[in-house]
């Protein structure tokens, strides 16, 4: 403004600082919110200011922990990618999205951006204790799925007991490992055992295609033509 005090370089530099004390105004709201763990109202404060701020890693991630604590996983991977591009070296960035795609099941994804981070630190010790968990489980699955395509049956059915073994806690691996365990009772003629266990699996996930699809293919090797 000083250096070209016109009458319309004013009005801008005047509702530039108008909307800059506004943004201040938001963000502390925001970190507010966050302390006091109103996590959707820290969103819709977050909103505002990024649709400004667009380039700001540390709100993006903010943002994403929001999400996180809002049960919405999917939204914080896309915050967490912008703020990996955004920052140099953002190792946290990419731990936390390889830990977020573990959760959710995709062991693949996981072990890609787990594998970034170490290319950055080979050091990080959280993120080599997450490759080396899920670069096993990983193995594991794989291992077990060549055996099915092989006809293997209770190979792979071993193998899929050690990806229980391997990750007890979280659930979706136990319940994809059952899944494909009963895919394999029902291709080797062991109906009663396949039955059992795709009703497991159904019990958790009524609407699992291919449990219900193993599931009727064992009934018809028990000639339970109605179930």
């Amino acid at each position: 403004l000083k250096s070209n005090p016109s009458k319309n370089e004013e009005k801008e530099a005047q509702t530039q600082l108008t909307k800059s004390d506004e943004l201040q105004r938001l963000h502390s709201q925001a970190l507010s919110a966050y302390q006091q763990e109103d996590y959707g109202a820290a969103i819709s404060l977050l909103d505002e200011i990024l649709a400004v701020c667009v380039w700001d890693a540390e709100l993006r991630e903010l943002r994403a922990e929001c999400y996180i604590k809002e049960g919405e996983p999917s939204k914080a991977i896309s915050d967490l990618k912008a703020a990996a591009k955004l920052k140099n070296d953002n190792t946290e960035a990419f731990y936390k999205i390889s830990k977020i795609y573990y959760q959710l099941g995709d062991h693949e994804l996981s072990l890609s951006e787990v594998r970034e981070c170490l290319k950055l630190d080979q050091d990080h010790k959280q993120c080599f204790s997450l490759y080396k968990q899920v670069k096993k489980l990983n193995k594991q699955i794989e291992s077990a799925e060549e055996f099915i395509r092989e006809g293997r049956y209770e190979d792979a059915i071993s193998k899929y007991e050690s990806v229980m073994k391997t990750e007890p806690e979280v659930a979706i691996y136990s319940t994809r490992a059952k899944e494909r365990i009963c895919h394999c009772f029902s291709k080797n003629q062991q109906a009663t055992e396949a039955i059992k266990l795709c009703s497991e699996v159904l019990q958790l996930e009524p609407t699992n295609v291919n449990a219900l699809k193993d599931r009727a293919e064992a009934y018809l090797l028990e000639d339970m033509y109605e179930e």
